[in-house]
């Protein structure tokens, strides 16, 4: 059910009755087109910045049922790639991929910026079954996947593209947390990967030395519960910015310094826009954020997947946020 519009930012307290979180409630701007039906179909969003016509960005979204839809800043759907069972996607530049369950893989996609376009270049076999998140990055100048699997494992391969043809994955990388992944982002600039354990906590991999930093556990009052799912990265100058992350069993948001040792400054939760038009959002699966300048948003944009549009799993979609009212509630605090 529709929640009351909100007028500028409400205190409120956590949804979970067991802590004392407090979050503050920011405005939906806008959402994208339902992907039209009954069940847990939308999944992960990532933010593709045009690079000279910021009114021609997109955003790509997963419908694990169906493939990559792609969708206009103004919400509307512009195109669906119907390559099978995708649970994540990100991208780096004008490369895209997404982890495919259907067929063990991973699905490679290329957006040509003279048309505003997506194309699917292709899939990568994986040796390990059931790849669950995925994160591409270029850490040290070299475009790099994460891969996240439900026991723990994080294999991360070196990405060869020319542009053309199949893309490649080499040299892989393996590290091991103790249970289920699957949200995870790269931090180029300082070689880190950012990775959420769904059920126990938040942690940083440095890519150089292999060291594994528990960030932040679920239930430690900071906002963070299970199940933790998108992870995202609103990046400033010199290494500023802040990570983003969805604390889905409690309807909310928990931002993290981007600078180690990544503090928590505060929690959000997403709520109807200004108007009313737009519902608020719960039960959050995967986000995206960008710091660029894209038309009405000047400080960039948060992206994250709605699970009840306003029913539970009936018509998900993902929900649009000024980056300016996030802005608000870490100023508020």
């Amino acid at each position: 059910m529709k929640r009351a519009a909100v007028l500028g930012l409400t205190l409120l307290a956590g949804a979970c009755a067991t802590d004392n979180v407090v979050a503050f409630t920011v405005p939906a701007f806008s959402e994208t087109a339902s992907m039209t039906g009954l069940g847990d179909a939308a999944d992960d969003p990532a933010i593709w910045v045009h690079p000279s016509h910021p009114s021609r960005s997109l955003i790509l979204g997963t419908n694990k049922d169906v493939g990559v839809y792609v969708y206009g800043l103004d919400g509307s759907e512009k195109q669906r790639l119907p390559v099978g069972l995708s649970n994540n996607v990100d991208l780096r530049g004008n490369i895209a991929v997404a982890s495919n369950d259907g067929v063990n893989a991973l699905s490679w996609f290329r957006i040509d910026p003279s048309t505003a376009t997506v194309s699917h270049a292709g899939d990568t076999k994986l040796a390990r079954i059931e790849p669950y998140g995925v994160c591409v990055g270029a850490p040290g100048g070299v475009l790099q996947a994460a891969v996240t699997f439900k026991d723990g494992y994080i294999d991360i391969w070196t990405v060869g593209d020319g542009g053309t043809g199949p893309v490649t994955i080499t040299n892989v990388k393996t590290f091991k947390l103790a249970s289920q992944l699957e949200g995870c982002v790269f931090d180029d600039a300082a070689n880190r990967l950012f990775v959420g354990e769904e059920n126990v906590a938040l942690w940083v991999i440095d890519l150089a030395t292999g060291t594994q930093t528990q960030i932040d556990k679920v239930g430690s009052g900071t906002g963070l519960v299970a199940d933790v799912e998108g992870l995202s990265l609103y990046l400033k100058p010199d290494g500023a910015g802040y990570l983003v992350a969805s604390a889905q069993g409690a309807n909310r948001y928990v931002i993290y310094d981007r600078k180690p040792p990544h503090a928590a400054l505060g929690v959000i939760k997403i709520g109807p826009s200004a108007d009313g038009k737009v519902d608020g959002t719960s039960t959050t699966d995967g986000l995206d954020v960008s710091s660029a300048a894209l038309p009405g948003f000047p400080s960039g944009i948060l992206v994250v997947q709605d699970d009840a549009n306003p029913v539970s799993e009936i018509d998900q979609n993902f929900k649009i946020v000024d980056w300016r009212e996030v802005e608000k509630a870490l100023a508020s605090k």
